[in-house]
């Protein structure tokens, strides 16, 4: 199931799109085993197509558009930076369940991204932060993760997730024709 673009090759969005880097890595992946309960940091995990990371409590309906979460390393100092820390948060209290460094991925809504050589996701929308932020990061923690929640994804093709991996921008699909092909 791909998930439409802003527009055709020759848009004025689409060139810029195109600008971005292309290729960011894998920094973390977290899994959450119960309910409620810390994330763990683990350094590979199974991707299940349509559904969710294999080991993960989360088992979002066939379809959904929040089978997995993202967020962008960068953003872990600048939510720090806003609650007064010195160091950045560990991303495991972000409840995400994988880290991207060397992407802007608030660009990438409505693309598709390839993880590795298997798993590609589909970028479906931001991922706004919940009221734990408040429990896990302390007062102020639910505003300072506005605007860097991160992204979430429908898990457009399975497979094994590796903590380096490079993370590639697939080329837009192109809009069907009026036969729909």
């Amino acid at each position: 199931m791909a998930f439409p673009f802003f527009g055709d090759d020759k848009s004025t969005v689409a060139r810029l799109l195109a600008t971005l880097p292309q290729v960011g890595r894998l920094e973390w992946i977290g899994l959450r085993p119960a309910r409620r309960t810390e994330l763990e940091s683990v350094a590979e995990a199974e991707v299940i197509t349509d559904r969710h990371l294999a080991g993960d409590h989360a088992s979002p309906k066939a379809g959904g558009k929040r089978q997995i979460t993202l967020i962008q390393q960068e953003h872990l100092a600048s939510v720090a930076g806003f609650l007064g820390l010195a160091e950045p948060v560990a991303p495991g209290r972000l409840r995400r369940n994988l880290v991207v460094s060397g992407l802007n991925l608030l660009a990438l809504k409505g693309r598709q991204i390839q993880i590795g050589d298997e798993v590609i996701l589909d970028i479906t929308g931001e991922c706004h932060p919940c009221s734990r932020m408040e429990e896990e990061l302390g007062p102020g923690g639910y505003n300072a993760m506005r605007g860097h929640g991160g992204l979430t994804a429908h898990i457009a093709q399975g497979g094994r997730l590796r903590v380096g991996d490079a993370v590639r921008v697939l080329p837009p699909t192109p809009p069907a024709d009026a036969n729909g092909q």
